[in-house]
């Protein structure tokens, strides 16, 4: 088996948007900030366009004033002390709730992803504007991600002619450790999980169990200029990278259920 090749550089540069709104064409407004910073796309380059940027452009949006809080979405929020509607929003988006505590709520995504508030999300999102003044708004995830990514580069190739991958990004908790990191939830052009089982260690030991999230791995690289804050740079290129495994999309990265050891 070859190994995997690991590269002895990487640069990961942070691109600024503009508020994104919905419909944007996003590839295009990626497009413009490359050209704007003196970039160009290469044969594997790896962009990480944050979460937020792509559910804003597909509209992912909810009037949280609009919203009528059921039973159980009352119960959770005495429970958590989260408003209602916006848990009302969070079960719409799930199929499980996994742990309801004070200032908590992890609920099972219908994608398959175990985390925070159904993805539901309130911060960087503007009000909308309405004759009688601003109403709240929350984004969820893209309904689907990988989808969303292939696209995007469908998008980005057209207008470089080089084939590159694309990873959309978000950022999770992770049980037994503090703080967030960015991880794939959708990609598109990459392997987001590279299988080394049978690879030799350095004492010629077969690997029996490794393997390798990379998708994961570049979005968390990523992360360190995209911010988590106020700092406007929504995508990264990520350049210098090398696989030599087919590709695979985000999806592969989730665990089944029945492979949850832990509940």
């Amino acid at each position: 088996m070859t190994p995997h090749p690991t590269p002895r550089h990487l640069t990961i540069t942070a691109l600024a948007l503009p508020e994104i709104e919905a419909g944007v064409d996003l590839a295009a407004c990626i497009t413009d900030a490359l050209h704007a910073g003196g970039h160009t796309l290469r044969e594997r380059d790896v962009l990480v366009v944050a979460q937020k940027v792509v559910s804003k452009a597909e509209g992912r949006t909810v009037d949280v004033e609009a919203v009528v809080p059921s039973s159980e979405a009352r119960g959770l929020a005495a429970v958590t002390g989260k408003d209602a509607r916006l848990i009302e929003v969070i079960l719409g988006e799930s199929e499980e709730v996994v742990r309801a505590a004070p200032n908590v709520l992890i609920v099972r995504h219908r994608l398959g992803f175990v985390m925070a508030n159904g993805g539901v999300d309130r911060s960087n999102v503007p009000p909308c504007r309405t004759g009688a003044g601003t109403r709240e708004r929350v984004l969820l995830l893209p309904r689907d991600p990988d989808a969303s990514a292939a696209a995007l580069r469908e998008g980005l190739m057209r207008r470089f002619d080089a084939a590159i991958g694309v990873i959309i990004s978000d950022s999770f908790g992770r049980p037994w450790r503090r703080g967030v990191v960015n991880v794939a939830l959708g990609s598109a052009g990459i392997p987001a999980l590279i299988d080394r089982r049978g690879e030799r260690d350095r004492g010629g030991r077969a690997l029996e169990v490794t393997e390798v999230a990379f998708a994961d791995a570049i979005a968390a690289a990523a992360a360190l200029v995209l911010g988590e804050a106020a700092e406007g740079t929504p995508v990264a290129l990520v350049r210098g990278l090398a696989w030599n495994a087919p590709e695979r999309n985000a999806r592969v990265l989730l665990r089944p259920k029945a492979e949850d050891l832990f509940r």
